[in-house]
């Protein structure tokens, strides 16, 4: 049986026919937004690192660069969930942390921060430009939910990768995933998460912890605008963000049924995206694996009460922020295998909607296969991910398709 808060007010105790304790929500809404804000940190915090690494941020920048990321999710997510009455979860752009992270050097941070800011009004004018936002809301949805379930094979997938490598940790994790399932859907990924760490420590698999915590410090970073940096930085930043995070993002969003406000979500994490730049940080966006969690009837069986992971997810990621600095050294002593198996198992179910809704029908299911083929290979050409191109390749063959149709 699944698990129910139940909030009683002093008038349903009286003695009168009919009144009964109303349950307002279920404990899998919040289950569910904290383990997908805390999968969603651990999971990439590492790029985050290396990324910062990679422009010469010192530590104050770089942990100034993860609390204005996580403030940005807790404002963006909360605004939008709560406003729209949709689980609008957003995330910082892992692809975009990876791809400053391959620049090796080449660019400084006050470089770096000019092509966030560039990025960010990008994305805003995506916003502003109805036209563009269109064209995003009108990808056929089985083309949406292959590329979505090629994006989260290859996270699925790492969960067996991982296994024969550390087996005493990911195999115990794996067969308590599957036994808890049987009796509660929610509550056997945050099973999963407390285990994994106790077990992590158990066996002695963590780094050592960090001795100190300490709030987190925003530090400024002028701008510096280098046409080098921007064409090279910027641009590629801003179109890794709309291929690779945000497309998946609505894909999620209308596998799960829901019709998101393209264009003000796009303007929300711009906003977002600007204003967080000075302090390092890089692009905000729309979630598109740790929103998966936060969608499905795992959360709660009315689609209409799932925006209420929002504010629970907000929350969380306000914490966050609050200790940014000192959870990136905690984070980073848990083992690499226990961040995988926990994201991995949590993506099964999401997965499985997503296959279901892109072999549907018949009409595009060619389509729909290469679309996921060529997602999850992991290809990437000119910076752009596999997202995009696995997109791109869909959309293409469903074209050919009807053009032979009508000849």
């Amino acid at each position: 049986m699944s698990t129910l808060i139940w909030v009683v007010s002093p008038s349903l105790c009286d003695p009168v026919p009919g009144n009964r304790p109303k349950v307002l929500m279920r404990l899998s809404i919040v289950t569910s937004a904290i383990v997908a804000a805390l999968v969603g940190f651990g999971a990439t915090l590492a790029i985050i690192v290396a990324a910062g690494q990679a422009v010469g941020a010192d530590p104050l920048q770089t942990g100034s660069w993860v609390a204005a990321l996580c403030l940005s999710m807790a404002a963006t997510t909360g605004y939008l969930s709560v406003r729209y009455r949709q689980p609008i979860i957003t995330a910082w752009s892992t692809p975009g942390a990876a791809l400053i992270a391959g620049t090796g050097g080449v660019y400084g941070m006050n470089d770096a921060v000019g092509a966030f800011l560039l990025a960010g009004a990008l994305i805003l004018l995506t916003a502003a430009f109805r036209p563009l936002g269109r064209l995003v809301a009108g990808i056929p949805e089985r083309i949406a939910a292959a590329m979505l379930a090629g994006v989260l094979f290859d996270f699925a997938a790492r969960v067996f990768e991982v296994l024969p490598q550390t087996p005493g940790l990911v195999l115990p994790l794996v067969i308590i995933f599957f036994l808890v399932r049987l009796f509660s859907p929610s509550a056997a990924v945050l099973t999963v998460l407390i285990g994994g760490v106790i077990l992590s420590l158990g066996l002695g698999l963590n780094a050592p912890l960090p001795q100190d915590i300490a709030l987190s410090r925003f530090v400024l970073v002028m701008p510096e605008f280098e046409m080098s940096t921007l064409i090279g930085l910027g641009l590629p930043l801003y179109l890794v963000t709309m291929a690779s995070q945000n497309l998946p993002g609505f894909a999620v969003l209308r596998t799960a049924g829901y019709e998101p406000p393209v264009q003000p979500i796009l303007a929300i994490t711009g906003l977002a995206s600007l204003l967080t730049a000075p302090f390092g940080a890089h692009t905000s966006n729309l979630a598109a694996i740790t929103a998966a969690l936060c969608t499905g009837p795992d959360v709660h069986p009315d689609p209409a009460k799932r925006w209420m992971t929002g504010p629970f997810y907000a929350l969380t990621y306000l914490v966050l922020a609050a200790f940014g600095a000192s959870l990136v050294g905690l984070f980073a002593a848990m083992p690499s295998a226990l961040i995988v198996t926990v994201g991995g198992l949590a993506l099964l179910a999401p997965l499985m909607g997503a296959l279901t809704a892109a072999m549907s029908g018949e009409g595009d299911r060619f389509s729909a296969v290469v679309t996921f083929v060529v997602t999850a290979s992991g290809m990437s050409i000119f910076g752009i991910g596999s997202a995009f191109w696995g997109l791109l390749a869909g959309l293409a063959i469903t074209a050919l398709i009807d053009l032979r149709a009508k000849t």
